[in-house]
């Protein structure tokens, strides 16, 4: 296989691979089709090239964070955990940092997540905080689903998290909860206010 050009691909010298590629390149292949997109428009829309989105599919490549950002953003793809990435690289003593309100924002129709530390690729677990905008259950379309686990504390507002097997648990600030996020799941805020909480997703 030829290299990738490093401008096109977005990769450095330690870029890592992202978790279960071939999962991956299936399911953005499948969205895009979903969209009705051609290759050409999906990488022209996402800002990479042909070949590159055409390897990312096909598990040929490995996509850095930028490249998968995009890629969530142009297929409107969801989900937290596809933005976690496994390093191979044995580096340690990394650090990133992220000031008050300077995370990157991704919103849905349910939730407006802030990613926080998105700088650092190479790492097992995704930080976020998020405002619950959905204030009834129905207003998902599914469960919500994804490989690892999750912890999520309350910051502030109620909140009801719907998971599959259990009860509806309502909580409040200071609550805290550790689940499999495999098992379907999704929150409703019922306090006057927004519930916010600090997600962090583990990989699986």
């Amino acid at each position: 296989m030829e290299p990738i050009p490093s401008e096109e691909t977005g990769l450095g010298p330690e870029a890592v691979e992202a978790p279960d590629g071939e999962i991956l390149g299936k399911m953005i292949r499948e969205a895009r089709k979903e969209k009705g997109l051609t290759l050409e428009e999906a990488a022209r829309a996402a800002a990479i090239g042909r070949s590159t989105l055409s390897k990312i599919e096909n598990n040929q490549t490995r996509p850095s964070f930028e490249i998968i950002r995009r890629l969530m953003q142009t297929l409107e793809l969801e989900t937290p955990q596809l933005f976690v990435q496994s390093s191979q690289s044995g580096v340690t003593g990394r650090r990133d940092f992220t000031r008050t309100g300077e995370g990157e924002h991704k919103e849905t129709s349910t939730y407006d997540h802030e990613l926080l530390c998105s700088e650092l690729t190479s790492k097992r677990m995704v930080p976020y905080i998020s405002t619950i905008k959905a204030r009834d259950v129905t207003e998902f379309d599914n469960w919500v689903r994804h490989q690892g686990e999750e912890f999520m504390f309350v910051l502030s507002g109620e909140l009801i998290l719907y998971t599959e097997h259990y009860r509806p648990l309502r909580m409040g600030a200071g609550d805290s909860v550790y689940y499999d996020s495999g098992m379907g799941h999704g929150c409703v805020s019922v306090s006057k206010e927004d519930a916010k909480v600090l997600w962090v997703s583990l990989e699986g």
